[in-house]
């Protein structure tokens, strides 16, 4: 079971970073542009939480966005050190083009799937990392 847990995990993971690769983005880029889609002007910290990747990894991310034209990053008013993170319209324009990256490989995901199974394999992935997250017992 880990061995096809970890194929589908692969597989899913390169098709993805395949699909980001033609909208110019590295993978991990997506979910930084998410998060802000959903509420832009986070600082780098609060992004950091919500991705939970390490500070290098995001740093390194922004950094190149900002390079791509998607994102600046500038002072927070109340505190200097601290940076706050805003999308430019070319960041905000990623929106329907993820929407419909992340749609189309779900479609490619379950095509060979019933809707039944398709529901199946939802509840028993959530199961299996709930039981994951809980630990060894």
């Amino acid at each position: 079971m880990s061995y096809a847990i970890f194929q589908l995990a692969r597989a899913h993971r390169g098709h993805a970073a395949a699909m980001l690769r033609e909208m110019d983005l590295h993978p991990g880029q997506e979910l930084l542009l998410m998060h802000l889609l959903d509420r832009d002007g986070q600082t780098q910290s609060e992004l950091l939480d919500s991705v939970g990747l390490d500070h290098s990894t995001v740093s390194k991310s922004l950094r190149r966005m900002q390079d791509a034209g998607l994102l600046v990053r500038e002072p927070a008013p109340h505190d200097r050190r601290v940076l706050v993170v805003h999308l430019t319209d070319k960041g905000r324009a990623m929106r329907e083009p993820l929407t419909a990256m992340w749609r189309a490989l779900e479609e490619i995901s379950v095509r060979d799937l019933s809707e039944q199974q398709a529901q199946s394999f939802i509840q028993t992935a959530y199961a299996m990392t709930e039981a994951i997250k809980g630990g060894p017992r």
